[in-house]
């Protein structure tokens, strides 16, 4: 059987790194496994990636490449054709947001720059691309306007530099509160046990709306359920992948590749211990993705068919009971 080639230009050095290929790839076929068990119509969403090297960006499914790129040829491999420009954007951004002909498109850096194994870089691609779905969503825009926090901004900057009061002593203890409540929520051995700690976390959880102005409550559920959800699809695959995918026989070759099984336990790991050491003291938003995570994992537990109606109902994970 014939390996898999791309078509370049007659310089190779703009080919795509053998070994990018390779993890873009397992992306593509993984999430392909995936299809829409874990989301309803998942299948649906773009998956344009930008590829950010030190001198060069990579362009694979895009359905309307701009003008400046190049086209290298199909890549039997990935199954698409590939573009290319001189780099534009920081070799170590990992975004998904309207980045090439108003489409919503993953741009990522090469792991190394990402501060990734391969692993966790696929891994990481398919919580991107999870973002593509919520952004792709009919009404999504205007959802988000809706919630009336942009205050005037119309570059979207709003949701990373929202002035949301994470200095205020009463309201870290409370988040506090929240965070450690979940992660004792999540170690529940027993039905009556989790019962008990998830009524303490719904309490913890309006004890916190009731110290915040409605705009500041609306701010940390959205990054709750669009950022937080995010990192739960994240160990989902994860998991997903542990237990019934095998991973490409070039993919788990790379050297710093580790096992589906190892990374969805790192996640995990990484949520709860976000929960225990969750505090507001960083100023910035990255303190409610595992809330969210732990939030969306106990409603996996408690209204396990909650995911069927994420789309249909407000910018909240609170909603659903």
């Amino acid at each position: 059987m014939p390996s898999p080639t791309v078509a370049t230009s007659s310089a190779s050095a703009v080919a795509l790194a053998p070994d990018d290929r390779i993890r873009i790839a397992e992306a593509f076929r993984l999430a392909a496994a995936v299809g829409d068990e874990l989301w309803p119509a998942w299948t649906s969403a773009p998956f344009a990636i930008l590829l950010v090297t030190p001198e060069r960006e990579f362009l694979l499914r895009h359905p309307r490449p701009s003008p400046e790129f190049t086209k290298l040829g199909y890549d039997s491999l990935l199954a698409a054709d590939v573009f290319v420009r001189d780099r534009r954007f920081a070799p170590t951004l990992l975004a998904t947001f309207p980045a090439v002909g108003g489409v919503s498109t993953i741009v990522v850096g090469q792991p190394a720059a990402t501060r990734k194994n391969s692993t966790e870089w696929v891994l990481t691609l398919l919580h991107e691309h999870f973002h593509q779905m919520q952004t792709s969503r009919p009404g999504y825009f205007a959802r988000v306007d809706s919630l009336g926090l942009a205050r005037g901004d119309q570059t979207g900057m709003w949701m990373l530099n929202y002035a949301f009061p994470y200095d205020s002593a009463r309201v870290r203890s409370l988040f506090a509160t929240l965070t450690q409540r979940l992660d004792s929520t999540l170690a529940a051995t027993t039905d009556g046990e989790r019962t008990t700690r998830w009524a303490s976390v719904r309490a913890a959880r309006a004890d916190l709306r009731a110290a915040l102005t409605p705009d500041d409550d609306r701010y940390l559920a959205f990054q709750m359920w669009q950022e937080g959800v995010a990192r739960y699809t994240e160990l989902a695959v994860a998991r997903f992948a542990a237990s019934r995918y095998t991973a490409s026989a070039a993919f788990a070759a790379l050297p710093d590749f580790v096992p589906y099984a190892t990374a969805a336990a790192t996640i995990e790991s990484n949520v709860r211990a976000g929960l225990r050491g969750s505090s507001l003291e960083r100023g910035n938003r990255v303190a409610f993705y595992p809330a969210g995570a732990a939030f969306a994992l106990m409603l996996d537990r408690t209204v396990p068919d909650w995911r069927s109606r994420y789309f249909d109902r407000p910018m909240s994970l609170d909603v659903h009971r």
